[in-house]
């Protein structure tokens, strides 16, 4: 079957089409197209995203976004009729831009007569390190492996740090979320507070790899990293952050402290996400790691986990991520999240256009 999955619960507009199908062997999926258009531009000047602004461009832009979907798929826009099943994220997110998305798929399965799904964009993340590149073969011998599950994800981005017991697909459980800043919002702000442009995440990696053993170093907390729970807390080391950079009298010597200050803001935030995540698995005997979501991209966080594991000789416990083009908000994670929902189908009677409503506060 072929599915169009729509993403709008942000500032990106994505429109993508898998081609799913339950076999014998297992499911083979096979991504057809996958197009964002990104607001980047847009937000950067206020150093984060506007939601009203954020709904506008969604509105101009996801008929053209998803035309080029549908081209890139099947060669021409007419081939929407090719599609078998609508999927759009619902919620978490900005009620104004998921509203664009949500009225938009509710248009398309009215005219089109294909039945439609809403999906958590969370859940979506949860599929995404099974995606393989565009047009690429893949077969998944089945959605709850005994080699994957149970497993611990760290689900970390701009608006989401969670931890999650997945005992298989469709079977979860929070143990662990942050009590205030989400990782991602604290490189946002820290970035902001070093004079580094929107999105926080890349612009602190970038400075952090100018970062030499040689220069003078400063210590940040590391919160909660030894606390007997799963919970997190990133707002007070981005006002720690706030004030060294105030004491050191940083906006004197930027070029020369800005490398130090995202070297060890990047460390103390990566230092916590890692101990956590890993202290998780082992206490719930889990098969798997799974990173995902938009911080998942920070390379020197995946190469921690991978430290840290064989550091502590942790053979058993595999780690799994996203290639680098589904960690950020996508429509072909939302697409594969509907195929799982649909073989389930327990859901069966929501399926109609006129039964769901985005939901800005939705929990996975």
């Amino acid at each position: 079957m072929n599915i169009l999955g729509i993403e709008t619960s942000c500032d990106e507009t994505a429109v993508g089409v898998l081609k799913a199908e339950k076999t014998k062997a297992g499911f083979f999926i096979k991504p057809l197209s996958s197009v964002i258009s990104s607001q980047i531009k847009i937000h950067k000047k206020y150093g984060g995203v506007v939601p009203m602004l954020a709904s506008r461009e969604h509105a101009k832009n996801i008929p053209i976004v998803t035309q080029k979907a549908i081209i890139q798929a099947f060669g021409s826009k007419k081939d929407i009729s090719k599609i078998d099943l609508i999927t759009i994220t619902k919620g978490p997110g900005l009620i104004l831009s998921l509203l664009i998305g949500v009225n938009f798929a509710k248009t398309l399965a009215w005219s089109l007569k294909k039945p439609i799904i809403g999906i958590n964009h969370l859940e979506g993340h949860l599929f995404s390190f099974l995606l393989p590149k565009i047009n690429k073969n893949y077969q998944l011998l089945n959605a709850d492996n005994k080699k994957i599950f149970p497993a611990i994800c760290l689900l970390v981005s701009g608006g989401h740090t969670q931890l999650i017991y997945i005992k298989k697909f469709g079977d979860y459980k929070i143990i662990g979320e942050t009590r205030d800043d989400a990782a991602g919002e604290c490189f946002d702000k820290g970035a902001r507070i070093l004079g580094l442009d929107y999105p926080g995440g890349p612009a602190i990696a970038n400075q952090a790899l100018k970062y030499k053993d040689q220069l003078q170093a400063f210590s940040l907390p590391r919160p909660m990293i030894n606390s007997q729970d799963y919970d997190f807390s990133f707002s007070g080391l981005k006002t720690a952050l706030l004030y060294l950079a105030q004491e050191i009298d940083f906006k004197k010597k930027e070029k020369q402290l800005r490398p130090i200050l995202s070297h060890e803001l990047q460390e103390a935030i990566t230092d916590v996400l890692v101990k956590k995540t890993i202290k998780a698995a082992l206490e719930f005997k889990a098969k798997s790691i799974i990173l995902t979501g938009g911080v998942s991209a920070n390379q020197r966080l995946r190469e921690k986990f991978k430290e840290t594991l064989e550091k502590k000789k942790v053979n058993n416990i595999n780690f799994l991520t996203p290639l680098l083009e589904y960690t950020t908000d996508n429509a072909i994670m939302i697409a594969l999240a509907g195929f799982f929902q649909y073989l389930n189908g327990s859901e069966k009677k929501s399926w109609d256009w006129k039964k769901f409503q985005a939901e800005a506060n939705l929990r996975l």
